[in-house]
């Protein structure tokens, strides 16, 4: 099985449409650090405005999804399925290449915390970042008592 991920986009975006023609796109996450740029460019209208100089892009194996030079952990995709629904699409991709910068990563694996992810709260209007872990999956669990 394919590991896959997905993002859903309203249908106002240019960007879906780039999706559906090369059938490949990249997520790209950001950190706290670039939070004057990735607001820029979700206030700013690819049809207005051209943005494509805000980050530096590289391509990877699939030739047709941009990833973010200086972005701390990034994935390319293959379009692996897609669902129209009234406002937004649904992509999901398969993930076939994955890039994070070296200062990320902690025993060779990702490290959320050094990533220091951008997260956006549509309901609060406001970005977000991670704080603690708080539980291990798979294990915190077990602590379940049926109180019947």
């Amino acid at each position: 099985m394919p590991h896959l991920i997905s993002l859903g986009m309203g249908k106002i975006h240019h960007t879906n449409a780039g999706i559906r023609e090369n059938k490949t796109f990249s997520v790209n996450i950001l950190s706290q650090d670039q939070m004057v740029e990735m607001d820029y460019v979700g206030l700013v209208s690819g049809g207005k405005t051209d943005k494509s100089g805000v980050f530096d892009t590289f391509f990877g194996e699939l030739k047709t999804a941009p990833i973010i030079q200086n972005c701390p952990l990034s994935m390319e995709c293959r379009l692996y399925d897609s669902y129209e629904l009234k406002t937004h699409d649904v992509f999901i991709g398969e993930i076939v290449a994955t890039y994070a910068d070296e200062d990320v990563l902690s025993d060779g694996k990702v490290d959320l915390k050094k990533v220091k992810p951008l997260l956006f709260d549509m309901a609060s209007k406001k970005y977000w970042s991670l704080g603690p872990a708080v539980g291990n999956c798979w294990s915190v669990g077990k602590q379940y008592k049926n109180p019947k």
